[in-house]
């Protein structure tokens, strides 16, 4: 019978990897909690409208890379492609955003059916930050602050960049959209397939194109910053000014457009050059109208999402992995004959007065050599060993595994102060 393996592009996650995710999250949640954002949880499925609606039906991910199906009562549902619109649906279904400042976050995996590749996976996990009721300047600044901060805790800082545009209203980008097709149509047959396709369906994702005739080209477009109305223009400046006056480095990029339809006045990403092609680390904008395309009232918008693969292979590339950090372990329990209840109820004691000590009973019988062998492939610092001579006089033998000392004998008793002692020493 032949195995069955996980789903192309949906990955496991191993226990040798996930401690460095585990950093990761914490780092994320102890940054966002604080700036004052409270972490919201909302399901993986929604309504196939709800993207469609929200992200555009001519977009890229809706028409080629959802995951898409009807249950068992004929109603079609997705797998979520991204968190934003399920943050908007959940918040406005349970009241709150009408004349409310929200600052929320997210985890968890989304789904896109694209090619595999490193960074790029068909099942991947993001960090979400979305902040709704404020519709200056000031709070894109304080996402861009606030990303910047976690880059910084994270040793980062110096790997990634911002580049930061405004796309400014519906209207405006819809005269833009006029005359940069009017212009691309010009020299259509100059362009790679994916513009010429995108031309007639979403014209400004090419501004966004990575092909060099494509990009020449686009050097004599029209520029949508020529299209900005006053408001976005003054918007635009002020972000700009906050960010100069706090001295956050910044690049205007005019081709950046994101890939979604939801988005309106400031768009912004964090890139690296580290990684390839998969360069775009964390990117959002404001999407002012997303509220009201959902059923709601107007409400001003901002956020974000970081792709949490790819800052795990950042850390990996920039060398930012803090020394230890897959260490599991603080010590081992090695258990010679039949005193395994005896040796249970000393593991949980220790634990009690111990609670940051990090203990494994080994339960499956061995000998003492094949023990201390696996205890020597561990993260271990000290195995704690107890036969029937160390039973029977109330004491446990001490070995250090990773230092060059004695093994001792402590009494029970004594047993959690000293342990505390010596892996705080090591």
């Amino acid at each position: 019978m032949s195995k069955i393996q996980a789903l192309r592009g949906m990955n496991d996650l191993l226990p040798t990897e996930s401690p460095l995710w585990q950093y990761l999250e914490a780092a994320v949640a102890d940054v966002l909690g604080r700036y004052g954002y409270r972490e919201i949880r909302f399901p993986i499925v929604e309504s196939t409208d709800l993207f469609k609606r929200a992200i555009g039906e001519v977009t890229d991910v809706v028409e080629k890379e959802m995951y898409t199906f009807n249950d068992r009562n004929e109603e079609s549902i997705t797998l979520r492609p991204e968190g934003t619109a399920g943050c908007v649906r959940a918040c406005e279904e349970n009241g709150l955003l009408y004349n409310q400042v929200q600052r929320l976050w997210y985890q968890g995996p989304m789904f896109r059916y694209e090619k595999p590749q490193k960074g790029r996976l068909r099942q991947f996990h993001q960090i979400g930050i979305e902040a709704f009721g404020m519709a200056g300047p000031d709070i894109d600044a304080e996402l861009l602050l606030l990303t910047a901060r976690l880059w910084r805790d994270l040793g980062l800082l110096k790997h990634v960049r911002l580049e930061i545009n405004n796309l400014g209203t519906p209207e405006a980008r819809a005269e833009y959209r006029t005359a940069l097709v009017a212009y691309l149509s010009g020299v259509m047959d100059q362009l790679d397939a994916d513009s010429q396709r995108r031309l007639s369906t979403n014209p400004l994702r090419i501004l966004d194109s990575k092909h060099p005739a494509t990009r020449a080209l686009l050097q004599g477009a029209p520029k949508l910053s020529d299209y900005l109305p006053e408001q976005n223009r003054n918007h635009f400046a002020r972000l700009q000014a906050i960010l100069n006056h706090v001295g956050l480095a910044f690049t205007v990029n005019p081709y950046l457009v994101r890939g979604l339809d939801y988005y309106s006045d400031t768009v912004f990403e964090w890139v690296t050059d580290d990684l390839g092609a998969q360069g775009t680390v964390c990117a959002g904008g404001r999407y002012d109208g997303l509220v009201a395309q959902l059923g709601g009232r107007p409400t001003p918008a901002v956020g974000c999402a970081m792709g949490v693969e790819r800052l795990v292979l950042l850390l990996q590339t920039a060398a930012q992995v803090p020394e230890g950090i897959i260490d599991d372990i603080d010590a081992v329990f090695i258990v010679l004959g039949d005193f395994m209840p005896q040796a249970q109820a000393l593991a949980e004691q220790l634990r009690d007065e111990l609670p940051l000590l990090r203990l494994t009973l080994y339960t499956e019988a061995g000998s003492l050599k094949n023990q201390l062998k696996r205890a020597d492939k561990s993260s271990a610092r000290i195995a704690l060993i107890l036969g029937e001579a160390e039973f029977n006089r109330q004491i446990l033998v001490v070995k250090h595994l990773r230092q060059e000392q004695a093994q001792v004998e402590v009494a029970f008793a004594a047993a959690p102060a000293l342990i505390d002692q010596w892996l705080t020493q090591d």
